[in-house]
């Protein structure tokens, strides 16, 4: 028995446990949400909407039914008034206000579980007399990809990965796999809710994938609701695969009213890890302003209110801005100009020395012989003393601690002149002289530049774009963290933000 049958059928006299709060996610990037975060979630939702007998709800991406039950919980509270026959009131809600469409087969069957308290709409135990067929409004209809070059043209799955035929799950979407969302149900909805699927593979190196989560938000703006509220991964603010666009879109969304983030993500699903993090949002169609950010970190709030569109990526923590504020106004030029790119000097990851070589390859495990003559990208770096740091961060997945803190970098080198390296570096700077490179590492290590590098970590890799908001410094001086405090004129309560977030490292730590 689980809740719904306790609170819309029978008269439960044992408490059992809440089975949606006990079940094992499908994967790592298709997860579960918890009752509890459902829930509040929901509270975003304003009081007189449970009250609204017209008003229409719509998951677009069931997985467990939680939204849709949580929602019959509230309205068969709220409308008691207006249908006080129970089950007239629960026929009301579950054929009129509360729709899904589940991502498979499987969580169709559990949706419906939840909702009716039966997998068929219409079955024995179905705590819903209103319904002729077994789906009710919980929908799956099986949606092939729709292949080009390789691709598909809605997802961006991989079709050697997902041409499964008709034996295996094709992971195509229905809500995300149409031009025309509005024709899925043929209705409009007040309220859009969900947990999408996160990424595809996309068949590329290693567990390369694709997100896929922005495109469930995306087509739910185009059916245009009253108020539409997702949880996503908090990727999205400064990184992502494919995400430059929707990034654009929301920073400059003024319907977007509040954002609630979470740095680490288990503190919204336990044990699961999401890269740079969870948040869910609330968009409301009729609201045009400032959005409020609430950071939450073990169990602690902290928040503010602010436009998106200020920088060309998301803060996450509204105690950062006015120090970003401080230092870009100086108009100094960015790390970013200098850092290379990935693959710095041509070579992947699988490179390795060779028998003989005129120059050193620096790689994961060592390092050994290789050809000048095979380098064509970086060439005029490989004669410099060169500053490198490890493309993975030290940071698991691009988290902080438990205490909320960052190291940001694993590791930082020197590479004397003749020495190159894989792409599992990055080279930071590359001088002429060796004191210039030896000070670069100094002030890589102080809490400054690591703050500002830490900005725009949502991921356990750091690319150039990370060093955006990092200036470029006179490298002829040793820079300490008081010189930079000083140098950009940080207060107190500046200082102890920036060291409440990162951990200091000793000169020795490289």
């Amino acid at each position: 028995m689980n809740a719904n049958e306790r609170e819309l059928g029978q008269n439960a006299r044992v408490y059992n446990p809440d089975v949606l709060s006990c079940l094992a996610n499908l994967s790592s990037d298709k997860v579960f949400t918890p009752p509890g975060m459902a829930n509040v979630i929901l509270d975003m939702l304003p009081p007189d909407i449970w009250r609204d007998p017209n008003a229409t709800f719509l998951d677009p991406a069931c997985k467990s039914g939680v939204f849709l039950r949580e929602i019959a919980r509230r309205l068969n509270t709220g409308l008691e008034s207006v249908f006080p026959n129970r089950q007239e009131r629960i026929n009301h809600i579950f054929k009129h206000q509360l729709f899904g469409i589940a991502i498979t087969e499987l969580t169709a069957l559990l949706s419906r579980r939840s909702l009716y308290c039966s997998k068929t709409a219409n079955g024995k135990y179905s705590v819903c007399e209103a319904f002729d067929d077994s789906q009710g409004n919980i929908q799956f209809q099986p949606v092939e990809h729709t292949w080009l070059n390789g691709r598909c043209v809605y997802c961006g799955a991989n079709e050697k990965n997902y041409e499964r035929g008709d034996a295996l799950e094709s992971h195509a979407y229905a809500f995300i796999h149409t031009d025309k969302p509005e024709e899925l149900l043929n209705m409009k909805f007040d309220v859009i809710i969900g947990n999408p699927p996160y990424q595809l593979s996309d068949g590329g190196f290693g567990r390369s994938a694709t997100p896929i989560y922005h495109k469930f938000v995306q087509q739910a703006k185009k059916l245009n609701p009253r108020f539409l509220t997702m949880i996503i991964p908090s990727r999205w603010f400064g990184g992502g695969k494919g995400l430059d666009e929707f990034r654009r879109e929301m920073l400059n969304d003024e319907c977007i009213r509040k954002i609630v983030d979470f740095e680490d993500s288990s503190e919204v699903f336990p044990g699961v890890s999401v890269a740079g993090g969870i948040c869910y949002f609330l968009w409301e169609r009729d609201y045009k302003g400032p959005c409020e950010i609430v950071n939450m970190h073990g169990g602690i709030e902290a928040v503010s209110t602010r436009r998106l569109s200020e920088f060309n990526t998301f803060i996450r923590h509204g105690q950062a801005v006015p120090i970003i504020r401080k230092v870009l106004s100086r108009n100094e030029k960015r790390m970013s100009e200098q850092v290379s790119a990935t693959k710095p000097f041509g070579l992947r990851t699988f490179a390795r020395p060779q028998k003989r070589g005129d120059i050193i390859l620096r790689w994961q495990n060592g390092e050994g012989p290789y050809s000048r003559k095979k380098i064509t990208t970086g060439a005029e770096m490989i004669d410099k003393w060169k500053v490198i740091t490890s493309y993975v961060s030290y940071d698991h997945a691009g988290n902080p601690g438990k205490d909320g803190r960052r190291r940001v970098f694993s590791k930082i080198d020197v590479l004397p002149p003749g020495t190159i390296c894989t792409e599992t570096y990055l080279v930071v700077g590359s001088y002429q002289n060796e004191v210039h490179a030896r000070n670069l590492i100094a002030y890589m290590k102080t809490m400054f530049f690591r703050f500002f590098v830490a900005q725009l970590m949502y991921s356990h890799h750091i690319t150039k774009d990370a060093y955006l908001f990092v200036p470029q410094l006179d490298m002829s001086k040793k820079w300490t963290d008081a010189m930079l405090y000083k140098r950009y004129g940080l207060t107190k309560e500046e200082i102890a933000f920036i060291e409440s977030k990162i951990r200091p490292m000793e000169p020795s730590d490289g």
